[in-house]
């Protein structure tokens, strides 16, 4: 990042100019001065005009630059001499105070160009609005879309120009044409754009060209907010699923399930917090997350060894704290805890000094820190963070990168001599790191551990999540000076402008509080608890395994590489078989547990229940109960009876062994659209806008019919559609028909989360196998993901069509389609992989085995396919 941007070989660069001090226009010229009194002397250089100086940078590096701020010059003209005019002419001369300044331009009719121009600026004119005019750079067979004026963004330095973008590129032409004349990027070479708020206001715009890079290739800071969306709009409408691809709930799920590391979820969470390596008083902010900087062995497995994630920097110490929440008691309106940030443009440089010096001495007039207040130790560091009255601040990514420069002093600077009389000159580091390489690797250790991964929500929900303003960062003793806050001030509506550049000066300086992402508690990450096995995945990261000897794999690790090859696999499905049994759509398949798909049973909006032989191909039995439509089925454990639900209200019950009806339960007021069964209860979804909860009593030796008994009734505002219960029958998920999602504990029958996920019919919902998320699909054409933990929607998908029905696995998903296609989703990418033809009509119902390796659909076409993998 900084430390990878090479150092300017020439002397003049931006960084010599103020806030809000634009460089316009240079002219070659020589230097006149008298040395020693007598002797007329000559330096050649160039002379740079700009907003509030004018600077001389010499041809050698051996004379020093001359800046002369305008506002300083008691006289700015072209010299008059009547004896000696010849001399003078080419020349002006700048007079502040009593030493005067004499240029000779190589072309002395610039002289008059160089006076209006410098007039001008004296009257405050608008110089942007004379260079800054269009130039069409573009080629011919180019549309232009839009161009308008703007800045762009580096550190500590924004360059004004103007900005076009056309049907193929974008364009930054800087006025002065400085570092180069255009800066071109082509748009099919984009990956990514943000919006970012720059200096507290929603005015800039990165565009990246490298996907999984935090460095952008172009930074631009509009000057209204309406202009920047314009160009955000003309880039996003080019590039195919931006929005929906990028958002921080996808990426939170990407690193729940263990697709992204923990350093690649806090980069992403920077980028959407508009941090951004191009802008120091935002640049993106990383934990320290080692506490021990004393032992000669680093042990990973000890909680001491880390820090407190759940705790702000300033909150780690407590008897520091107890003295800043007695002067915060104290403190008059507005509060604040803390009078400095963690991370701020003079923090980040303190951490970049030995590869970004020339940004410090921009920051700090010239001059290096005091040598003892220099980052010179880890440990004491980290000592200063705890201890310190002032001292808050948090690491930078640069700890956890594979880049050690910025721990050595290769650039040999002379950073002076301590108190101690110790040179500075290295960093130096704790016992347990052998260089600076094995530093960073055992700081990424760290960063990955299992620790890390189980506390790291506590630190986001700090930094970037919901304890970060308002009544629950008071709680966390997590607050702030207003002005680090968005929102904390309305530049715009400061209209002296000395007032509002030491305002703009002190919000860019002191540091920014990221935007706010999330407004719940974040959910924790998913800890496996047995050996996982590889996916097949375009991302290089896998969660940590449990050690599992060899030849010991139990039976579950066999099962789970079964069914983690089916899914792998679930793109290669290739229809088995199709048969067409009814007179109507396909509403529920159920399979004997034991039958290996002997024995098919298939329900119908026809109100029949019929039962098929998958080895003779034959229709075996049509059953009737009534003559409304039969809306879904299951078999009962011991594969004896059928349970099905009808749009008569009733529930019936089906002897396999006798081939009769055994049981109706008439339990609802309105049509039964879906049931589940788990232990003897029977879980019930009706269109009266109730789910009911019976307990199964079995008949008795003498004879007695099993009875229902009403455990719980979950009351819902509208029609329920469709019900599932996750994996260890503890949590019920119901969908209605206004699509709206509630999620139970079926344990005390009380409701944990109600969630408007879809404008329509919610078709289908089912946990993931670790019950942490559920995934839900309605007639919007929407896939949702649902955090179970929190009740946040963290994925959000939309196909082009609505999608019936599914199964899945937690990462990837089979649906079944409007239009009767199968898909496979990759669910935490957020796209379709595969699209495999099936029925003539919408895909109503899917059923598959436990090891998810044999599946059977159902459709409106009538028909049930059978589905088996090429491998």
């Amino acid at each position: 990042w900084i430390q990878r941007r090479p150092l300017q070989r020439k002397m003049f660069s931006l960084l010599l100019l103020n806030l809000e001090e634009y460089y316009f226009e240079q002219h070659t010229a020589n230097y006149i001065f008298n040395k020693d009194g007598r002797e007329r002397r000559k330096i050649r250089g160039s002379l740079k005009i700009c907003s509030k100086s004018v600077i001389f940078e010499p041809d050698e590096i051996s004379h020093p630059i001359i800046k002369i701020p305008l506002r300083d010059c008691i006289k700015i003209e072209a010299p008059e001499d009547s004896d000696t005019n010849d001399f003078y002419a080419g020349y002006v001369i700048f007079l502040k105070g009593k030493t005067e300044y004499l240029f000779q331009l190589d072309v002395a009719g610039k002289v008059d160009d160089v006076l209006h121009t410098l007039h001008q600026v004296r009257i405050q004119f608008d110089m942007m609005a004379n260079v800054c005019s269009s130039s069409r750079f573009q080629n011919v067979s180019e549309t232009l879309h839009m161009e308008c004026k703007a800045e762009m963004v580096t550190p500590l330095v924004t360059n004004p120009g103007l900005v076009c973008i056309t049907d193929a590129n974008l364009y930054f032409q800087p006025l002065n044409g400085y570092p180069k004349p255009v800066v071109q990027v082509m748009l099919h070479s984009v990956r990514r754009i943000y919006k970012r708020r720059h200096g507290l206001l929603p005015l800039g715009l990165e565009v990246f060209c490298t996907e999984n890079n935090l460095c952008s290739d172009i930074y631009l800071k509009f000057y209204n907010t309406q202009d920047r969306d314009n160009a955000y709009f003309f880039m996003a409408t080019y590039l195919e699923n931006h929005v929906t691809e990028h958002t921080a709930e996808s990426y939170m799920l990407q690193w729940q399930r263990g697709h992204i590391s923990n350093y690649q979820y806090l980069l992403h969470l920077n980028n959407l917090a508009d941090r951004s390596c191009n802008d120091l008083s935002q640049y993106p902010v990383f934990p320290w997350i080692i506490a021990d900087y004393s032992s000669s062995e680093l042990d990973l497995t000890k909680p001491e060894t880390f820090r407190d994630l759940s705790k702000p920097v300033g909150a780690l110490n407590k008897e520091r704290l107890e003295r800043l929440l007695i002067r915060y008691r104290e403190m008059p309106e507005p509060k604040f805890m803390y009078g400095s940030h963690y991370s701020s443009p003079g923090y980040v440089l303190f951490y970049l000094v030995r590869v970004a010096p020339e940004y410090m001495l921009c920051l700090q007039n010239g001059k290096f820190d005091h040598p003892d207040r220099m980052f010179n130790s880890i440990a004491e560091t980290w000592k200063n963070c705890l201890d310190g009255a002032t001292d808050f601040k948090e690491l930078i990514p640069e700890f956890y990168e594979n880049d050690s420069s910025f721990l050595l002093n290769s650039l040999k600077l002379d950073l002076g001599k301590t108190q101690g009389g110790k040179i500075v000159d290295n960093v130096e580091l704790p016992p347990w790191a052998s260089d600076a390489e094995d530093f960073l690797q055992k700081s990424q250790d760290a960063l990955e551990s299992q620790y890390v991964s189980e506390h790291l929500h506590e630190w986001i929900d700090l930094v970037f999540g919901y304890k970060q303003k308002g009544n629950e960062a008071i709680a966390a003793q997590n607050v702030f000076h207003p002005l680090t806050y968005e929102g904390g001030v309305d530049l715009n509506s400061i209209m002296d402008p000395n007032e509002r550049v030491a305002l703009l000066t002190q919000i860019l300086e002191f540091g920014q509080t990221p935007k706010q992402l999330f407004t719940i508690p974040h959910p924790r990450r998913i800890i496996p608890k047995f050996k996982s096995f590889p996916r097949a995945s375009s991302h290089d990261f896998s969660m940590p395994e449990s050690p599992v000897s060899p030849g010991e794999e139990s039976f579950e690790d066999l099962t789970e590489e079964s069914i983690t090859l089916a899914w792998n696999h679930m793109t290669r499905l290739k229809i088995d078989g199709q048969h067409k049994i009814h007179r109507g759509a396909i509403t529920g398949i159920a399979v004997p547990y034991s039958s290996n798909q002997s024995s098919i049973f298939t329900t119908s909006q026809d109100s029949t229940l019929k039962m098929f032989s998958a080895e003779s191909k034959m229709l075996q039995r049509s059953i009737s109960f009534s003559n409304m439509a039969l809306s879904s089925c299951l078999i009962l454990p011991g594969d004896t009876t059928v349970v099905c639900s009808s749009w008569d209200n009733n529930i019936y019950f089906y002897s396999i062994a006798f081939a009769r009806r055994q049981d109706t339960l008439m339990g609802h007021d309105d049509a039964v659209s879906k049931i589940c069964w788990h232990n003897d209860r029977l879980y019930s979804a009706s269109w009266d806008s109730t789910v009911k909860v019976w307990q199964c009593i079995p008949a008795d030796l003498l004879g007695t019919k099993k009875r229902f008994e009403l455990l719980a009734e979950l009351e819902h505002d509208v029609s329920v559609n469709t019900i599932n219960l996750n994996a260890a029958y503890t949590l019920l998920a119901s969908g209605t028909k206004e699509g709206s999602i509630s999620i139970w504990d079926v344990t005390t029958a009380s409701i944990l989360h109600q969630l408007p996920c879809h404008s329509g019919t919610v078709s289908d919902a089912a946990f993931s196998p670790d019950s942490r998320h559920l995934l839900s699909t309605g007639e919007d054409g929407y896939f949702k993901v649902t955090d179970v933990q929190t009740g946040m929607i963290i994925s959000s998908m939309r196909s082009e069509e609505p999608q019936r029905c599914f199964k899945w696995d937690g990462n990837t998903v089979l649906s079944g389609s409007q239009s009767g296609e199968l898909l496979v989703w990759d669910i935490v990418g957020g796209k379709i992989i595969e699209r495999i033809a099936g029925h003539t009509g919408a895909v109503t119902c899917m059923w598959m085995n436990e090891r998810c390796s044999s599946i059977i659909t159902g459709g409106e076409d009538r028909q049930i396919m059978f589905w088996k993998q090429q491998y």
